[in-house]
């Protein structure tokens, strides 16, 4: 069961286009489980070894924070990933989040 929310997690992280960013709770929202953004957290911590690809450099926190970046290959990379999209990051946080901020609820219909 947890697997089939981590696919649908997967599946959403995918759409967030380039150049883009997106909150835990937004997906959990967007999915239907308003109380679950601890789990997509989990989620990507799994995520980096998928096929296809889980952009999980996209996923931030409520507060544009790069909350996840100690789950990536270096405590860089996810910082790195996002500035090759553009985004510009200081002190770990997205610089200009609500701007680049990509609600899947609005953005896709279920």
């Amino acid at each position: 069961m947890m697997g089939d929310f981590y696919e649908m997690v997967y599946e959403v992280v995918r759409l967030i286009p380039r150049g883009r960013v997106t909150n835990y709770g937004s997906i959990a929202r967007y999915l239907g489980s308003p109380q679950s953004s601890r789990l997509v957290g989990w989620a990507m911590n799994q995520s980096h070894s998928k096929t296809p690809p889980v952009p999980a450099h996209r996923v931030v926190n409520r507060n544009g924070e790069l909350s996840g970046r100690q789950h990536f290959a270096t405590p860089v990379l996810m910082e790195e990933l996002l500035k090759a999209e553009g985004i510009r990051v200081k002190r770990n946080t997205v610089v200009n989040f609500k701007m680049l901020f990509w609600d899947p609820e609005k953005e896709l219909s279920l």
